[in-house]
């Protein structure tokens, strides 16, 4: 496995309403281009940008409580300022990107560390628009929606570290709902195998980070690399193009804004935060593993969802966790999969307590599984008592009714009969099943194929 040093600049959406410096709803995925716009977004002249979105800054203070780095606050003399980064390229219509990164500048977050990977900072920046430079087509809908930036340290020593590690950091944001979880990052790579780092600009996907990272480390060994530069990936051929020299702080010409306002972060504002602050998906994993004794595969099941990971918590502390577990990982997952729902869905409603109920009717025998399981796929959009309707879904036990149905599946599949009598033991499976439908899944499962069996040997 090819070792080295990396480090990462990762990009992610913070999830807001609007745009970071104006009013434009912050939407770019799936969207006809160029239809989330106006003046300030696309850099028109004479056009200043609006107060900065506070949803935003206080999202990203979230961010760095959630991987533990120190705060710049007002109490502690930082004066975060608004940094114009100057380069020209299509995708940039003012000419320079507003960021809270650049010299001398103070990002909101510093020293963090998650997993055991230090972060040297931290900030808020504006996402330049989308450019195709193929068609020479530029969409403005991303211009000026909010960015984190989390710049680590090079302490990472494989592309399969660094995949880990990503996949935790998506994971953990997602639990404050700060991030677009599917909007999914953008990543430059710095690698070095002994010599100078060479930077790989704008990777999006955990394939082309891998497969980047392996190859720059194998380039770098065979060709002794001496001087600084950045690179592109090209996925196609799974190759590293240079192009260009690396920039240095001085060829951005960082200035601050003047119409933009310095950002004072108050330790009120951060300690309020805090209290939002829910465990992480790796205390989660623990506990759940540890509290409810169950194995880790489907601890992560639960965990990589922190929604089903809360459901979870709540059923469990009225139902034994293990009796819960499939109800939640295998069937309420099914029915949520089979809607193309998640149980953060905006129309999707499903009451822990109407599951519990459900639940308690199954050990209590009163409802057979198949039933529940039917019950269950009407808990989307909106979960309802189970209880107000037992008398039409309650388990079929008398002997005599579950006979009479079994009759009425005798007498109209006499081909199934036939094939009973003549040894194929899958007749017996569809005979159930017809028993089964026709007792809306009430019958008892067990009774109902004792009855079938003495009626069939009988004949």
């Amino acid at each position: 496995m090819a070792e080295g040093k990396v480090g990462l600049e990762v990009h992610t959406y913070i999830k807001t309403k609007e745009k970071l410096f104006c009013r434009c709803k912050a939407e770019h995925k799936n969207t006809k281009p160029n239809t989330f716009v106006c003046p300030i977004c696309t850099g028109q002249p004479g056009c200043k940008p609006m107060l900065p979105n506070s949803e935003a800054i206080k999202k990203a203070v979230k961010i760095a409580l959630m991987l533990n780095f120190k705060i710049n606050t007002a109490e502690k003399g930082k004066k975060i300022i608004w940094q114009r980064k100057h380069y020209n390229w299509p995708d940039l219509p003012k000419g320079y990107q507003d960021t809270m990164s650049g010299s001398y500048s103070i990002p909101i977050g510093e020293a963090g560390n998650f997993l055991n990977i230090k972060m040297r900072e931290m900030h808020l920046e504006e996402d330049p628009a989308a450019w195709d430079p193929v068609t020479g087509c530029i969409d403005y809908n991303r211009s000026g929606i909010p960015l984190v930036e989390i710049v680590t340290e090079p302490d990472f020593k494989t592309a399969d570290e660094v995949i880990h590690w990503l996949k935790q950091l998506i994971l953990t944001l997602s639990y404050i709902k700060a991030i677009e979880k599917d909007a999914g990052i953008k990543v430059d790579v710095n690698v070095s195998s002994g010599g100078e780092r060479i930077e790989i600009k704008n990777l999006n996907s955990l394939l082309n980070i891998r497969q980047a990272i392996n190859f720059e480390f194998s380039r770098q060994k065979k060709e002794k690399v001496i001087t600084r530069e950045t690179r592109r990936f090209d996925s196609v051929k799974g190759i590293t193009i240079k192009m260009r020299e690396k920039e240095q702080a001085e060829d951005y010409r960082f200035i601050p804004d003047p119409d933009l306002p310095i950002v004072e972060i108050k330790n009120q504002i951060v300690n309020e935060l805090k209290k939002q602050i829910p465990e992480s998906p790796q205390q989660k994993l623990a506990k759940i593993i540890s509290k409810y004794k169950i194995d880790k595969k489907n601890a992560e099941i639960l965990t990589n969802n922190f929604e089903l990971a809360e459901f979870f918590e709540k059923v469990a502390s009225k139902i034994e966790p293990n009796f819960a577990l499939p109800w939640v990982t295998i069937e309420l997952l099914r029915v949520l999969n089979w809607n193309k729902k998640t149980l953060e869905s905006e129309n999707v409603n499903i009451n822990p307590e109407h599951f519990i109920e459900l639940l308690k009717l199954v050990k209590e025998k009163k409802l057979t599984e198949l039933k529940a399981k039917q019950i269950l796929n009407g808990f989307i959009p909106r979960s309802f008592s189970p209880l107000t309707q037992l008398k039409k879904t309650e388990r079929i036990t008398d002997k005599k009714e579950i006979e009479s149905i079994c009759l009425k599946v005798i007498s109209t599949n006499k081909q199934a009969i036939q094939d009973y009598k003549s040894g194929k033991k899958e007749a017996l499976d569809f005979l159930m099943g017809e028993v089964m439908k026709l007792s809306q899944r009430r019958a008892d499962y067990k009774t109902a194929r004792e009855v079938l069996e003495k009626l069939l040997r009988a004949r």
